[in-house]
């Protein structure tokens, strides 16, 4: 059983190439149905998202495998497949045990340790295997990549830290507040940044959601989606000392806050710490407000700092990471090795053996009347003919089931005793 990952990421292709090459929902059942019909694939998954477009097969011969995946892109795509293989990345055998291992680890992502690309792959098991497309072979084998991430995960700090501008701001908020329950949130002005801030917050446990913007349905359509208020936009300073975290992302050119109306806010707020978010450019907040007691400011490039320093951190942890995988990937192909001999043992074995019992019939006229003592005798020395043929074989597929030259050998022993002829 030969097993092969082919497919293209944002490494090897362009995002107009992804593009044409990603599979919807909708038409992928069809897709694999189209693919496990390819000549010389037994079992397929087709994992596509936005970075990444992989087809991964268990397949009776490799050449011919590479073939068929290929041409399946190529004209399910609608593209040429001259055009299309100069990007692909191909994998097999142990290289594509360890690529999974990766991809589900997340140590294969453009952020490394992000978390969605666990969930996709499981996504796209699941519908493989709903369909038939998966079974026992890919089931073992991508199973197992699911509890090696799950292992890298428990075992490093690889997803811990933020690696996006909006879930920074958030864990900057938890260490300046130690719990965001029960804290208020205003957001001036409404743009996408902002609102991604504001829904990790609401996520945190922040209580209330407060909106102001100079186009009224904009703000109105940000509060409803977070169950949340509107508040005037020329009206929100008298509503300030109420409110604990500020994401401003206003398109005013000048400042909307000064240092010397937060110095009136957090008198009126007896000095309980805001926290505020500049993430507007030209910048919202004048910067000398962080001067203030009790007032933490933070703009676009403080929490891009934030996050280029944690993943700077990940990509540290992410060489523990590569110390579990190929812990895990050199278990996987013994583990792949071992379902390969056992058979094969079994069938020599037992084809010596029903040999063995042939012959005896055979020439039983020969022998005459035997009397039980002596039945047990031919049977006793048979038994340790067949015992010392199959010793040699079997010690060394064995052996060498950890080895490299395992399945060789596993494929010679097949031949030479002419195990699974009729």
């Amino acid at each position: 059983m030969k097993l092969l990952v082919t497919g293209v990421n944002h490494r090897t292709a362009p995002v107009e190439v992804r593009e044409r090459l990603a599979f919807d929902d909708a038409g992928l059942v069809e897709a694999l149905g189209s693919l496990k019909q390819r000549s010389g694939l037994l079992e397929c998954m087709i994992l596509s998202t936005c970075n990444r477009v992989e087809i991964t097969v268990a397949a009776e011969e490799e050449a011919s495998a590479e073939e068929s995946i290929e041409h399946f892109l190529a004209e399910s795509r609608a593209v040429d497949r001259a055009w299309v293989s100069p990007y692909l990345y191909r994998h097999d055998g142990t290289d594509a045990i360890r690529h999974l291992f990766r991809v589900a680890a997340s140590l294969d992502s453009m952020i490394v340790g992000e978390p969605q690309i666990l969930g996709q792959l499981k996504t796209a098991y699941s519908r493989a295997k709903e369909c038939g497309a998966v079974s026992g072979f890919l089931d073992t084998v991508l199973t197992r990549a699911f509890n090696v991430a799950k292992r890298v995960r428990s075992e490093t700090d690889i997803g811990q830290s933020a690696v996006s501008v909006s879930y920074a701001a958030v864990e900057l908020a938890r260490e300046i507040f130690g719990s965001l329950t029960g804290k208020t949130v205003l957001l001036v002005g409404a743009g996408k940044m902002a609102e991604s801030a504001a829904r990790h917050l609401r996520r945190a446990g922040v209580s209330e959601i407060l909106v102001t913007n100079r186009t009224r349905s904009r703000a109105e359509a940000i509060a409803d989606e977070f169950q949340g208020r509107t508040l005037e936009y020329d009206r929100f300073f008298s509503r300030l000392q109420d409110v604990d975290i500020v994401i401003a992302s206003s398109a005013a050119p000048h400042y909307i806050l000064t240092r010397e109306q937060m110095r009136e806010v957090i008198g009126r707020r007896r000095n309980r710490p805001m926290f505020l978010i500049d993430i507007a450019v030209p910048r919202n907040i004048e910067p000398d407000v962080n001067k203030l007691d009790n007032v933490f400011l933070y703009d676009i490039d403080d929490l891009d700092r934030v996050v280029q320093t944690n993943i700077k951190g990940r990509i540290e942890v992410a060489v523990e990471a590569e110390d579990i995988i190929r812990e895990e990937v050199e278990r996987m192909v013994l583990r792949l090795k071992s379902r390969e001999v056992t058979p094969t043992i079994v069938t020599l074995q037992e084809q010596l053996a029903a040999l063995a019992a042939h012959e005896i019939e055979r020439n039983r006229a020969k022998l005459g009347n035997l009397t039980p003592q002596q039945e047990e005798a031919i049977q006793l020395i048979t038994r340790g003919i067949v015992n010392k043929v199959a010793h040699g074989p079997i010690t060394e597929l064995r052996k060498q089931t950890a080895d490299e030259s395992g399945v060789h050998l596993v494929n010679m022993v097949r031949k030479l005793f002419r195990l699974g002829e009729g």
